[in-house]
């Protein structure tokens, strides 16, 4: 093979555990702030306002000790005291002391005895008692008004804050931020919830939770507290996913991904290989590779390129640790070169990658049977011959009940069904994961499958956040292919990255499970006579090996480029025009990946890099 394969064309016209909460032991408390007014006394007396609060003492596994501490916070008296509040099923209390506890199914009520009733004005008091089950208090009363946001005569409850955003994740923590929430008379502080319970009340509007577990999802909401001690409505909720556990971990570069496809028909007329990441430096920068592409044919799994992915022999000169292959050896190509990488850099991890562009056709056979394509799926990547090589599989469905090279009609759950077949079968130590579109258009690629289901089975999604214009629209308007955000005269909605990521989060896709998108190529244009985007043109540029396509590290030379739109670079040489990302386009791009609170990012694909893997350390860069 001497010339590139069409497989290289992978997306076209807009790129293409349950949650758990944890008991902390000893004293350590998860504090449930809940605040209310008690009525109002008689028109001569002040109103008496008061406040509940709940703090889980201890956990000892099968049980634990709850309290409640009531307080006065008014000018008057309380002469009694009732509290009532819902424990989820299977969370109950059991001995109760200093109180008088009774239910009603789920519903608890506490009432004073007749000695602990009274409480003056700044003072407390509380009662305990043992329970079991693991759930936290909720729709608390106290004396039958809310706990949660009962109001002082003439002075309004804060507004919600905004929702939060997640970044900084790592194995064991995450850093939140939101914007501020207004109150008439001001913010007194926030109430951080994490899976509902509180777990902090701080002054500003960030906060970094730790002591997470790792591989796990959360989920964070923030409530304002007045100066009056009213708390306001719940924000919206984002949701995190903690790196590591379950072979997340992206290894000594950092806590996030920086993922690279490489391409099995690279080896022929590129003459790129795996060695190649090693001398390049971009080996001890990336956490994941991505093998691309085997098959889907029949329902099933099959190989790409058997001679380049485990037969091809190579030389000394070319392989990773300078030792040739031997005509009897049991595994060469490739997968033999992936193997001495990994033994070099054991912080990588590999997938094999099945599908893309050309054959994302096989899948809807596949939907038809999600159990049986695991299978194969599975039996193939883990063949005795090279398993050791592969830490898990991506597959490059990049139209589910959508049309692209060409149409599919297995319905929006089909991508929900095979990756979970696929998570069954492959279990929680492999990596299963999954390239799909970035049409962010209203009811566009996105709209068409369930991606949020589909989520819950993945490690992540590669979000093909590139590809959105090319010369396939032969006379233009000249558009950058992989524009960040959108900018005045896109030629279509949606059709960027911050339209596509925000539209899968508000489909319920966390944040942490989504990597953006990079292309490591320009796309292009020719007769063109307008400098900047929006010209018209003639048709595709040329390109090395595919018209109006060409690598970054040609056109870094041989059309340098003449400015930046939507947080990407084009240029304008001769009568040609292209759109390509640069270093410091990259960086800008990882520092928003990283205030989205993204997982990381990927790139398609390590040929079309320098020799020294400038776009690489970009990114590496970037994301650290």
């Amino acid at each position: 093979m001497s010339t590139e394969t069409p497989r290289r064309t992978r997306f076209r016209f807009g790129a293409g555990k349950a949650t758990r909460s944890r008991a902390v032991a000893g004293l350590t408390a998860l504090l449930l702030p809940l605040a209310a007014m008690v009525g109002l006394a008689s028109p001569a007396e002040a109103a008496t306002s008061a406040t509940a609060t709940y703090l889980k003492k201890s956990d000892w596994g099968s049980g634990f000790e709850g309290q409640w501490t009531v307080k006065n916070t008014g000018t008057t008296s309380l002469s009694s005291w009732t509290i009532e509040w819902d424990f989820p099923s299977g969370t109950a209390v059991g001995s109760a002391w200093d109180a008088t506890v009774t239910s009603s199914g789920t519903h608890w009520t506490a009432k004073n005895l007749g000695w602990n009733g009274t409480v003056a004005p700044g003072a407390s008091i509380s009662f305990g008692f043992n329970g079991t089950g693991s759930g936290a208090p909720a729709g608390c009363k106290l004396n039958g008004a809310s706990c949660d946001g009962g109001s002082v005569p003439g002075d309004n409850a804060p507004s919600a804050p905004g929702t939060p955003t997640a970044s900084a994740i790592t194995d064991t923590s995450a850093k939140l931020s939101w914007s501020a929430a207004t109150d008439d008379h001001g913010i007194k502080n926030y109430d951080v919830l994490r899976d509902g319970a509180v777990v902090a009340t701080v002054t500003g509007t960030t906060y970094t939770n730790s002591g997470l577990t790792a591989g796990t999802d959360y989920s964070y909401t923030v409530q304002a507290r007045d100066t009056a001690d009213q708390t306001g409505p719940v924000s919206g909720a984002v949701k995190v996913h903690t790196t590591g556990g379950g072979g997340t971990d992206p290894g000594p570069g950092g806590d996030k991904i920086n993922l690279g496809y490489f391409t099995d028909w690279g080896v022929y007329g590129r003459n790129y290989h795996v060695k190649n990441l090693d001398t390049s430096g971009s080996a001890a920068k990336i956490t994941h590779i991505n093998y691309a592409f085997g098959n889907v044919q029949g329902g099933k799994c099959t190989i790409g390129d058997s001679y380049a992915d485990y037969d091809m022999a190579y030389t000394a000169d070319k392989s990773v640790d300078g030792v040739a292959d031997t005509w009897d050896q049991p595994l060469r190509g490739s997968f033999n070169q992936l193997r001495k990488l990994k033994a070099k850099y054991p912080h990588i991890k590999v997938l094999w990658s099945f599908g893309g562009w050309t054959w994302s056709g096989g899948f809807g056979q596949a939907a038809q049977n999600p159990a049986a394509f695991a299978q194969s799926c599975y039996d193939l990547v883990e063949d005795p011959r090279w398993a050791d090589v592969f830490d898990g599989i991506d597959i490059d469905w990049e139209y589910p009940n959508a049309c692209g090279l060409t149409c599919d009609t297995s319905g929006p759950a089909a991508l929900k069904n095979i990756t979970s077949a696929l998570r069954t079968k492959f279990g929680s130590s492999n990596l299963v994961t999954a390239a799909i579109t970035a049409d962010g258009s209203e009811g566009g690629k996105i709209d068409l499958a369930d991606y949020a289901g589909a989520a819950q089975s993945l490690n992540w999604y590669n979000v093909m956040t590139y590809d959105f214009f090319g010369a396939w629209a032969a006379k233009g308007p000249t558009a950058p292919h992989s524009p960040l955000t959108s900018y005045s005269g896109i030629p279509q909605a949606g059709f960027n990255s911050a339209d596509a990521i925000a539209k899968l989060k508000a489909k319920g896709v966390p944040a942490s499970k989504l990597l953006l998108g990079i292309g490591f190529y320009g796309r292009g244009w020719t007769g063109v006579t307008q400098a900047a985007p929006g010209g018209t043109a003639t048709g595709a540029a040329p390109g090395t090996y595919e018209a109006g396509i060409e690598d970054y590290k040609v056109l870094k030379n041989s059309c340098p480029a003449t400015g930046t739109i939507a947080g990407t670079a084009y240029a304008y040489c001769g009568t040609n025009w292209w759109s390509y990302d640069t270093p410091a386009t990259i960086k800008s791009k990882m520092a928003w990946a990283n205030g989205q609170g993204l997982g990381g990012a990927f790139f398609w694909e390590f040929s079309g890099d320098t020799a020294n893997g400038e776009l690489v350390s970009a990114m590496d860069s970037g994301l650290s």
